[in-house]
């Protein structure tokens, strides 16, 4: 049986969009199988995942704060949080749409990061139904922001079940043409959040996927899709990731967006699967859309070169190579390139997103 429970996470917080102050709430969904979520109505964010070992020790294994300051930080990398209104990089911030230059904020010198200078990840999203098994949550984007056209109203929902699925499906209608990619930036380490570089690299992982987008020195596509046929990208069959990072040297890591490998008819993939062999956890995330971003925390302080690191939750200090992300969305930069699965949505269609993810252990 799944349990919801509700809690206020901070009293008072500005809301970017409304300039109004609002408390945000915080809701917990926990399982018979000690499994236990909690999503922040900031960002609609992930902030904790509670899964045991094959022991029955139950851990954190997601990374995230303690409070409010963590969350508003400069240096939060989007923590758990639900991204838009476009995931992933825009060149240039410019692209054509129906014969006219569109030009969005460029929050990263020359391009765009998921969805600008303030993105889906900073609104307070309002609750639309607290569930049985979840909750769902609304956010009105408006006309404009950050130069998008059109207003789109986008919603999510996080559903647990009882043997150990976390269920997140994101929606959005719009009233003009305009871009939309969204997709959840939860950091993952099975070892637990805290477990840091040492733990990461005692996972091995497989990616279901047939090629990679090719990407320039600020990782956006060329538009060239390469195969991962025997390359340093293969990843269909499980391997130590600590390994293959030593492999990749002198590149910081893995942040590449990998084109995943549908089986017709089907509309769902199984994307990737990880294994943390010392504490028995796994995680296997299966999803509709075509590309996933398979991301090793490259950009989180580098401590080795002195570096302070980021205050995590619990006293946790996070660091490079302290984490993945395999983030589930269209390919980046889509909008400027044709060959690449569409991300316009227009008035008459309906975007829609579902990711799982399933925890286990070995037993």
């Amino acid at each position: 049986m799944v349990h919801v429970t509700e809690d206020v996470f901070a009293t008072a917080a500005v809301n970017p969009f409304t300039k109004q102050t609002s408390p945000i709430r915080r809701f917990t969904l926990s399982n018979d199988e000690q499994m236990s979520v909690q999503i922040l109505t900031l960002g609609a964010t992930i902030s904790s995942i509670k899964v045991p070992d094959a022991q029955g020790q139950v851990a954190d294994v997601t990374l995230g704060f303690d409070d409010l300051a963590g969350y508003q930080g400069e240096n939060n990398p989007y923590m758990g949080a639900t991204v838009g209104r476009v995931c992933n990089r825009i060149a240039n911030g410019k692209f054509q749409l129906d014969g006219k230059t569109i030009e969005v904020s460029r929050n990263r010198g020359t391009f765009q990061l998921h969805g600008g200078f303030i993105g889906f990840d900073k609104a307070h999203w309002e609750v639309l139904e607290v569930l049985p098994n979840g909750v769902s949550m609304t956010h009105t984007n408006p006309d404009g922001h950050e130069g998008y056209p059109g207003e789109v109203q986008a919603t999510v929902s996080f559903t647990l079940t009882e043997d150990n699925c976390l269920h997140v499906r994101m929606d959005a209608l719009t009233n003009k043409v305009t871009p939309v990619n969204l997709t959840n930036h939860s950091y993952f380490n099975l070892a637990g959040h805290n477990a840091g570089q040492k733990g990461l690299y005692e996972h091995n992982i497989a990616i279901n996927a047939y090629g990679i987008t090719e990407t320039d020195s600020d990782s956006i596509p060329t538009g060239k899709i390469l195969p991962v046929d025997g390359g340093k990208f293969d990843l269909r069959l499980a391997s130590n990731l600590g390994e293959r990072l030593e492999q990749l040297q002198p590149a910081l890591g893995y942040d590449d967006n990998f084109c995943v490998r549908f089986e017709p008819p089907h509309s769902f993939a199984n994307v990737a699967r990880i294994m943390h062999p010392p504490s028995g956890r796994w995680l296997e995330i299966a999803s509709n859309q075509p590309g996933v971003q398979f991301y090793t925390s490259n950009f989180l302080p580098n401590t080795a070169k002195g570096e302070s690191a980021l205050a995590g939750k619990g006293g946790a200090a996070y660091a490079k190579h302290g984490a993945f992300c395999l983030e589930t969305q269209k390919f980046p930069d889509s909008v400027n390139h044709a060959n690449f699965p569409s991300s316009i949505l227009r008035p008459e269609e309906k975007y829609h997103h579902e990711v799982i993810y399933k925890f286990g252990r070995l037993r």
